[in-house]
């Protein structure tokens, strides 16, 4: 690809764009839907801490998904947090976010009894984004993530 490959100008909903690559810790990722189990469209409505989002991703630890920019995307700011179907307090996952090979946004430990957090990451001049889930160190069970109304801007 080149990059007048990447996405158009204007402000997108990640969940709308096609990814390049896609890997999963628990069944496939998610468009607009939690992760559910390991079925494809077996998802609720994406939901963190009693906040429900209509566009999103539905992932699990350990996830990689990623998107070709082209150089031309500037930000992604996007919710994070363990969605509501892990049950209460259970799941523990960090949220990160790569430009290229460069971590530009990190959400910290986040587990099923935090509300959702906010992460904004700079892309310029980035040929490529790369969402990660890690399981913060205990284990991957209940870790279902979810990027909340994710939201990229490219010029």
């Amino acid at each position: 690809m080149t990059c007048g490959d990447g996405p158009a100008a204007g402000t997108h909903a990640l969940s709308d764009l096609s990814w390049t690559s896609a890997v999963n810790g628990w069944g496939p990722v998610e468009r607009d839907r939690s992760n559910g189990e390991q079925a494809a469209g077996d998802g609720r409505t994406l939901t963190v801490n009693g906040t429900t989002y209509a566009k999103g991703l539905g992932t699990h630890a350990g996830s990689t998904v990623t998107y070709y920019l082209g150089g031309s995307c500037t930000t992604l700011t996007t919710g994070v947090g363990v969605d509501d179907e892990s049950g209460g307090a259970n799941g523990s996952v960090v949220f990160q976010i790569y430009r290229d090979g460069t971590k530009v946004a990190d959400s910290g430990r986040l587990t099923g009894a935090d509300a959702s957090g906010e992460l904004t990451a700079d892309l310029t001049g980035g040929l490529e984004l790369r969402l990660v889930i890690n399981d913060s160190g205990d284990g991957i069970n209940y870790d279902h993530a979810d990027w909340a109304a994710p939201r990229l801007t490219c010029t």
